[in-house]
This record gives structure tokens, C-alpha cells and sequence, in this order.
């Protein structure tokens, strides 16, 4: 078993988690408009992204964009990692490539500290990612305890390119959030990934967006 096989039944039989759906993770966050160039690029990527029709080309054209440019308030003190083995526990399944890890370290060689785990949805499902992702963000949790990284909640994310999906772990409960947003609203979306950042005591760098 991989994160990939986890279902949403799994969360409960095989990692011992509960369960919340009905909560706005995220209603009160504010938005944060985009700089002219991601503007410009999603103006441009967004269509040719569903034109084109695949996770690779959504992956590639919508959502790396935006996670770059939060990467960019933030410079150098956060990283990312694309496409990355994740090996936590196999017994329990939890081992895999991941879609995408936003860790609270400027260090990119190696990852340090995962806080946000995002999963690109198959066939333009948000719910057929939520397993996945609920698993990768309790291996980023073992993972940082295991490190003896202070992290006091994990934060998932599942999107078709289109839809954007968020969910919060804390303990042994995760947060769904009810709301799903779409990237017609990207200044929400920018807003939630910049929130969880400062949330976590990660303050804005010098960098000048454009």
C-alpha cells in the first residue's frame, strides 16, 4: 500500500483518525491579489491548461505558478518539493512519491519540516484525492515528531488545477473544508497557502512581486 491506494475509508480503519467535514476552514482569510505576473500567466495558462486537459498540464500550468508565487513572499525561508519519495512508515503505508510538500526551511536539498502536503486530484475528482492526502499529511506529521519539529498542525491540499480543496490536521482530527475554491478566485486561494504560512510564524520577506 502507497498514499495513492489510501481511500477516505482508510483515514478511520487503518490510520485511527476522525473525521470533520462541515467547518470554513478558511472563510475568514483575506485575499491577497496576485502579482502582474501571475495574473498574466493564469490569465494565459488557465485555458490552455483545460484545453489541454491532463493532471500534467494543469499541474504544471496552474498549480506550480501560484505555489511559486507564494514561495516568493516568503523567500528564502520556505521550500518546495515536487515529485518527491516520501518514506515515512511502509507498514502502515506510508511511503510514495508526493505531488507537492511546502516545508518551513529554506533547505532544498533535503526536506526539514513539511507543513503543507498537496495532491493533484485524478480525473478532475477533488474526493478521489482526499485519502491520498489525509495519508501524506499524517506521515508529515509523524514525520516532523519524529525530528522533533514543532509543527502544531499539518495543513493539506487536493486540486484539479480548476478546484481547490483545503484540509487541517491537528492530532488525530482532520478538517475538510467545506468550501472549494475555484482559481477564477486565485487572490482567495493566495490568500489561504499565505495565512497557513504566517500562521506558523513566517513572516513576509523583502521580495517586490511584479
Amino acid at each position: 500500500m502507497a498514499y495513492s491506494d489510501f481511500k477516505l475509508t482508510d483515514i478511520k480503519d487503518i490510520l485511527g483518525l476522525s473525521l470533520r467535514e462541515k467547518e470554513r476552514l478558511f472563510a475568514q482569510a483575506d485575499e491577497l491579489e496576485a502579482g502582474q505576473h501571475l495574473q498574466e500567466t493564469l490569465a494565459y495558462n488557465v485555458p490552455l491548461a483545460i484545453s489541454i486537459n491532463t493532471e500534467k498540464a494543469r499541474s504544471e500550468l496552474i498549480v506550480t505558478p501560484i505555489l511559486v508565487e507564494m514561495l516568493k513572499r516568503f523567500d528564502p525561508q520556505l521550500s518546495m518539493f515536487s515529485g518527491i519519495e516520501f518514506n515515512v512508515d511502509k507498514e502502515k503505508g506510508l511511503n510514495g512519491v508526493c505531488d507537492y510538500i511546502i516545508s518551513l526551511s529554506p533547505e532544498q536539498l533535503v526536506l526539514d519540516t513539511p507543513l503543507i502536503t498537496i495532491v493533484e486530484a485524478k480525473n478532475d475528482n477533488i474526493k478521489s484525492g482526499l485519502g491520498q492526502c489525509i495519508s501524506e499529511m499524517f506521515a508529515a506529521q509523524i514525520y516532523n515528531r519524529s525530528h522533533k519539529r514543532h509543527v502544531q498542525s499539518i495543513y493539506g491540499l487536493v486540486t484539479t488545477g480548476s478546484l481547490w480543496n483545503f484540509l487541517k490536521l491537528t492530532e488525530k482530527i482532520v478538517w475538510i473544508d467545506q468550501d472549494e475554491y475555484h482559481i477564477s478566485n486565485s487572490s482567495k486561494i493566495l490568500g489561504i497557502l499565505v495565512a497557513i504560512i504566517q500562521n506558523n510564524g513566517i513572516k513576509f520577506s523583502e521580495t517586490t512581486l511584479i
